[in-house]
């Protein structure tokens, strides 16, 4: 196991900056993802952090080692890739034998390393096959291998399950999950999947145009976002303007206890500078027009569509406002399909709601 710090990185490609003064600490055998759209930086910061391009200026350690100025060969790190980049000539056994063969480990040491990464990786009985006759899972299950046989001080996975099928990647990220537990490899890990993110991390760092937007855990990026980009990238947030319609004038006590417990002060003259956040799921269906309750905002809407995918429905409910806003229903009834054109009432829990600066986005 062994700690990354990585202190002030900056790369350039011709006018584009690929990383801003990039300064990141990854601690010891834990499993750190890099998510972000397309283009903020991430494959370029784990191909720096692997040796394969150099950065402008600032410094990688691991474990207090500067490793700036090794090869890539020398850095002692592993790297799964998004294309499998196994030998399509070579067995699976000879694609996982291939780095310790250049390392020059004993015939006997390479046959015991080669059994238990294949054991590790559930493919124990298939060495003998060629990779035209495995499936995208089994290709991927030997680039891993390959990556793991050699012992690495780090581990780099580059969005390796972006190639394959919906339930073949909910598998194989378990199964990342738990070889990650077991052997305890610092891993740093590549996607841009937010559930899987949020599914196999320790941590996370949340990255938007080479720069590091927000580090925390999967419950602190999804429940306490730092900003409007961060909520809006992670799951699905709804944006409504504050107060809501039909609340300003004749609730402005409402008004002011919801910001209260928000911990804001605003004047009711500053009310255009902010918005309010509120992922669906905390939405709630109610069978009454209004509720006496504190804790809650009661609004009414008119269901536009309804989007059904098994295990939940999402309302998409115009306001009165023209604004829309969406509602999860967990295991719906076969009734809530045919809500379409009807009035339902709603309540927004206060302690769901998130206040956003509109001027710079940052969460209140």
């Amino acid at each position: 196991m062994s700690k990354v710090q990585l202190n002030n990185l900056k790369k350039n490609y011709s006018e584009v900056e690929a990383l801003k003064q990039f300064t990141l600490e990854i601690q010891s055998g834990e499993l750190f993802t890099l998510l972000g759209p397309s283009g903020c930086g991430k494959t370029t910061l784990l191909r720096t952090i692997a040796g394969f391009n150099k950065q402008d200026s600032g410094t990688i350690m691991v474990d207090g080692v500067e490793i700036d100025n090794f090869p890539a060969y020398r850095r002692d790190i592993g790297m799964v890739f998004q294309d499998y980049a196994i030998f399509p000539h070579m067995s699976v056994e000879d694609n996982i034998a291939f780095g310790l063969r250049n390392r020059g480990v004993s015939r006997h040491g390479i046959k015991n390393r080669v059994s238990d990464a294949l054991e590790t990786v559930q493919l124990s009985g298939l060495e003998k096959r060629m990779p035209k006759e495995l499936s995208g899972g089994q290709q991927q299950r030997v680039g891993l291998a390959r990556a793991l046989v050699i012992q690495p001080k780090i581990l780099l996975m580059d969005e390796p399950l972006s190639n394959l099928d919906a339930k073949l990647r909910i598998e194989l990220r378990e199964d990342i999950r738990q070889i990650q537990k077991d052997l305890g490899t610092t891993t740093i890990y590549v996607t841009h999947d937010q559930e899987e993110a949020l599914v196999i991390s320790d941590r996370l760092c949340i990255m938007r145009s080479g720069q590091m937007v927000q580090v925390g855990t999967p419950w602190e990026i999804y429940k306490k976002p730092a900003d409007h980009f961060v909520a809006s990238f992670v799951g699905n947030m709804i944006f409504l303007p504050w107060p809501l319609a039909g609340m300003k004038d004749q609730n402005s006590e409402k008004i002011r206890e919801i910001e209260s417990l928000s911990g804001l002060n605003i004047n009711a003259s500053d009310h255009d500078k902010f918005q309010i956040g509120i992922r669906p799921e905390e939405v709630v269906i109610s069978n009454q027009t209004s509720v006496l309750d504190g804790n809650v905002i009661s609004l009414s809407g008119i269901v536009e569509n309804i989007s059904f995918s098994g295990r939940e429905a999402q309302l998409h409910i115009k306001l009165i406002d023209g604004n829309m806003l969406m509602a999860n229903i967990s295991r719906p009834d076969e009734t809530f399909l045919e809500e379409v054109g009807k009035t339902v009432y709603l309540e927004l829990p206060q302690k769901a709601i998130m206040f956003f600066n509109k001027d710079n986005g940052l969460r209140c």
